[in-house]
């Protein structure tokens, strides 16, 4: 089946109370998203991790009940990190990252991850696909640059049919936001080992 692609840039989600450290001012949102509710805010940190190198990431909102820095591998090199491949709000043992916002700074422990491909959709999409939560999915592209991806589906309320991916998986595949994939189900429904 057909699935339009979504590139993620880098980014951050926050909790209310890292924000008001970071921030003297409300969270604004400056363009919705499409997984339904969650926006672009204007308000953007600089990351440092081991390096000196500072690179920008906006914030994403609404607040969650965590703090997450994700990046993509090319990031993490000018950063001196090495963030493992998690979904989101799975921290344990990821990088350590700083964040500088206008207000001051705040040094984060395990919040820093590359964002393993997922593809979100609503509960009754994947009741209809016959899907759950966490099954693994493959992407077939068959652009100038073909290839296989694995991707993970992630069931939620606010789910918007679309593939994730970060900047470098795109760019390996020359993908860009609403470009069209293949989504193929296998027999294999045992979901994401370790994630």
């Amino acid at each position: 089946m057909k699935i339009n692609v979504g590139v993620s840039q880098r980014h951050v989600h926050l909790t209310k109370e890292v924000f008001n450290q970071l921030f003297d001012e409300a969270l604004t949102k400056k363009y919705d998203l499409h997984q339904i509710g969650e926006f672009a805010s204007h308000q953007v940190v600089n990351i440092r991790g081991k390096k000196d190198t500072l690179l920008k990431a906006r914030v994403v909102g609404p607040f969650r009940e965590y703090n997450q820095v994700e990046v993509a591998m090319s990031d993490a090199y000018l950063l001196g990190l090495r963030p493992p491949v998690r979904d989101s709000g799975d921290l344990k043992n990821s990088e350590k990252i700083t964040l500088i916002g206008p207000k001051g700074e705040i040094t984060l422990e395990n919040a820093c991850i590359l964002s393993i491909p997922h593809v979100h959709m609503n509960f009754d999409q994947a009741h209809s696909l016959g899907l759950k939560n966490h099954q693994k999915v493959r992407i077939k592209m068959t652009k100038e640059k073909s290839g296989i991806l694995d991707a993970y589906v992630k069931v939620s309320d606010n789910g918007f049919f679309e593939l994730h991916v970060d900047r470098d998986d795109a760019n390996a595949f020359l993908l860009n936001s609403g470009d069209e994939v293949e989504m193929v189900v296998e027999d294999d429904k045992n979901g994401m080992e370790n994630h």
